[in-house]
C-alpha cells in the first residue's frame, strides 16, 4: 500500500466523511440515484382478491417497463425510472397509481402488505405473461413457488428501493486508496461493504417502517405458525410488540435456503454461493416431481429455481443484458447498485412509501457505505438473524435488548448512536440551502424515542381507536386514496405516454412469441445447459 493512501472504509465514519466537507464532496454526495419498485393488490368491488386477467389497458405484463405483476395476476408491481430526484420520482409514482386506477374498473388497490379477505387459496390466479417461451417459464417459476410454499405468501406486498452512488462519488473514494485493484473491483468490494453493513443494522428499518403488526385471521387458516396471537376480535390477530409480520415466518421466508449460508464477504464469494444454490437438489422439492403426467410443476427440484428465489432483504444488483442472468451480470462487470427488499408498504401513503422515508434510507446507505465493513463470520451472521427476529416480533418493546459484536445493548442506545452519525450525512447534504434531510431525520428520530410513533405503532393505535376489523381499516383506506388517485391530475402528455407503452408493450411481447423457434422444453434445457456452461465459464 503506498505512502499516505490507505483503503477509505477502514478509516472511522467522522473521517471520511469529514474528507467530503467541501462543496465538490457535497456534489459527489448529492448525485444519488434512486428507484421504487411498488407491488400492490388488486381488490374487486367486494373488497375480494381480484380473480380476472391483468388489465389489456395497461400493456404487457412481461414487456411494460412501470406497470409490471409479481407472483400473481391481481399483484401488480410499479416500477419508476431511475431517478436523481426524490420528489419527482414519487410524482412519477403517483402518476402510474393515478394511470392504473383509471383502467381497473372500479377495482381497488390493497394498501397493505399483509392480504386480507383471501378465499380459496388454490384460485389464486398465478401471472400469465403469454405463450413466448421467457412468458412461460415466468409463469411455471411461479408455479414452483406455490407448489413449494403456497399461494399465499406469495401475494404479500412490499417496497424495493433501489440505490446507487454518483461515479463523481466512485472516483473521490478510489482516490483515497492504493488504486492496485481496478475502479471496478473497488466499486464491487465497497457495495459489498455497505451490504455487510446494512445487514448488521437491517432490523432499524423493520422497527421504524414495519406496518405489518397485525392482520387478518383468513392469512392465518391452515398455516403452522409458533407466534402466540392475540385477538383484536372481529378476525384481526396481532403481537403486542411486532413491527413486520410480513418478514417473519409467516412472509418471505425459505427453510430450505437455511443451509445455503451464502457468504456477503465479497463478490467472489456472493457468487459462488449462487451458483451453489442453484444447483443444490433438494429432497423435498423433489417429492414434488418436475414434470408430471406430462404437465411442468416447477422449473426444477433444486433449493432455488433460479436465483431470483433467494430471498434476502437486500440485494447486488446490475442491469442484464438480453437473455442474461442476474448472476452473470454481476460477473461480467460488477455491482452497478443496490436493492433494498425489507419495507413493508406504508398505508400511511396512497403509493406506499413517503419522502421522509426516501430520505433517511439515503442518509443510512450512505453511512453504511463510508462505515468500515469488517468481514461477517458464523457469530456474526447469527447475531444478525437473532436481532431482526427480535425486533421484527417485538422491536416496540420497552427495553427491548439486541446484541452487537457480542455485547448486549438496548435498542434506544443503539439508533440514538446511529442518529447522531446520521445527523453529520444530513448536515453535509441539506448544506446551507436546505432542511430537508435533517427534517426528516427529526421526524424518525421521534419514532426512535417513542415506539409509538413508528408506522407499526400508529398501524394498532388506528386499529384501536377505529374499532375497526384490521380487513374494514385497510379497506377504508383503499377507497380514499382510490378516490384521491382518480382526482389526481394526469396531463393529456402523460396519458398518451402510458397509453403508447402500453401499445408498444403488447407489440413486443406478440413480436417475441412469433419468433420463438425452439419448443418449451428444449429452452428450458438450453437456458439451465448455458447456466451450467457460464458458471464454468466464471469459475
Amino acid at each position: 500500500m503506498s505512502a499516505g493512501k490507505e483503503i477509505f472504509n477502514l478509516k472511522p465514519f467522522s473521517e471520511t466523511l469529514a474528507l467530503l466537507a467541501s462543496a465538490e464532496g457535497r456534489s459527489a454526495l448529492l448525485g444519488m440515484q434512486r428507484g421504487i419498485e411498488r407491488e400492490t393488490l388488486r381488490i374487486d368491488s367486494n373488497n375480494q382478491l381480484a380473480l380476472d386477467p391483468h388489465p389489456v389497458a395497461l400493456g404487457s405484463a412481461l414487456m411494460h417497463s412501470r406497470i409490471t405483476t409479481d407472483y400473481s395476476e391481481a399483484l401488480l408491481e410499479f416500477i419508476t425510472p431511475v431517478s436523481g430526484d426524490i420528489d419527482e420520482m414519487l410524482k412519477g409514482l403517483t402518476e402510474t397509481h393515478a394511470f392504473a386506477l383509471r383502467h381497473l374498473n372500479g377495482q381497488k388497490l390493497w394498501p397493505v402488505s399483509m392480504p386480507c379477505y383471501v378465499g380459496d387459496e388454490q384460485k389464486i390466479p398465478i401471472a400469465y405473461y403469454g405463450t413466448s417461451n421467457q412468458g412461460r417459464m415466468k409463469s411455471l417459476y411461479r408455479k414452483g413457488l406455490t407448489y413449494r410454499y403456497g399461494a399465499l405468501m406469495q401475494i404479500i406486498a412490499g417496497v424495493h428501493f433501489n440505490f446507487s452512488v454518483s461515479d463523481k462519488l466512485w472516483h473521490w473514494l478510489y482516490a483515497q486508496t492504493d488504486q492496485r485493484q481496478s475502479l471496478c473491483d473497488f466499486k464491487s468490494d465497497t457495495y459489498f461493504g455497505l451490504i455487510r453493513n446494512y445487514r448488521r443494522l437491517v432490523w432499524v428499518l423493520p422497527y421504524l417502517f414495519g406496518a405489518s403488526p397485525a392482520l387478518c385471521s383468513s392469512f392465518i387458516k391452515g398455516q403452522q405458525t409458533e407466534l402466540a396471537f392475540e385477538s383484536m376480535g372481529q378476525g384481526t390477530l396481532f403481537l403486542p410488540y411486532a413491527t413486520s409480520l410480513r418478514m417473519s415466518d409467516l412472509g418471505y421466508t425459505n427453510k430450505e435456503q437455511e443451509q445455503l449460508s451464502i457468504s456477503y464477504n465479497s463478490l467472489k464469494d456472493y457468487l459462488n454461493g449462487i451458483r451453489t444454490a442453484i444447483k443444490l437438489p433438494s429432497h423435498k422439492f423433489a417429492g414434488i416431481g418436475v414434470k408430471v403426467d406430462g404437465e411442468y410443476r416447477q422449473l426444477n427440484a433444486n433449493i432455488l429455481q433460479i436465483e431470483n428465489e433467494f430471498y434476502a432483504p437486500i440485494r447486488a444488483k446490475r442491469v442484464t443484458k438480453d437473455s442474461e442472468k442476474p448472476s452473470e451480470a454481476l460477473a461480467r462487470a460488477g455491482v452497478e447498485y443496490i436493492e433494498v427488499r425489507a419495507l413493508d408498504v406504508n398505508p400511511f401513503s396512497p403509493v406506499g412509501v413517503e419522502a421522509s422515508q426516501l430520505r433517511l434510507l439515503d442518509l443510512f446507505l450512505l453511512y453504511c457505505l463510508l462505515s468500515p465493513s469488517p468481514i461477517t463470520d458464523d457469530a456474526g451472521e447469527k447475531e444478525i438473524a437473532a436481532n431482526l427476529k427480535a425486533v421484527v416480533l417485538e422491536g416496540r418493546k420497552p427495553g427491548l435488548m439486541l446484541q452487537r459484536q457480542g455485547v448486549a445493548i438496548s435498542r434506544l442506545q443503539w439508533m440514538q448512536e446511529l442518529f447522531a452519525e446520521l445527523a453529520q450525512v444530513a448536515v453535509l447534504l441539506d448544506g446551507t440551502d436546505s432542511q430537508q434531510y435533517q427534517e426528516a431525520l427529526a421526524y424518525w428520530q421521534q419514532a426512535v424515542i417513542d415506539p409509538d410513533k413508528t408506522l407499526s405503532g400508529r398501524v394498532l393505535a388506528n386499529l384501536a381507536s377505529s374499532g375497526q376489523s384490521h380487513g374494514a381499516w385497510v379497506k377504508g383506506l383503499a377507497e380514499q386514496y382510490r378516490q384521491q388517485l382518480l382526482d389526481y391530475p394526469l396531463s393529456d402528455a402523460t396519458i398518451a405516454a402510458f397509453e403508447a407503452e402500453a401499445a408498444a408493450s403488447i407489440a413486443k411481447q406478440q413480436q417475441m412469441e412469433q419468433e420463438d423457434q425452439l419448443s418449451f422444453d428444449d429452452f428450458l434445457a438450453q437456458y439451465f445447459a448455458t447456466a451450467t456452461t457460464k458458471d464454468m465459464q466464471l469459475t
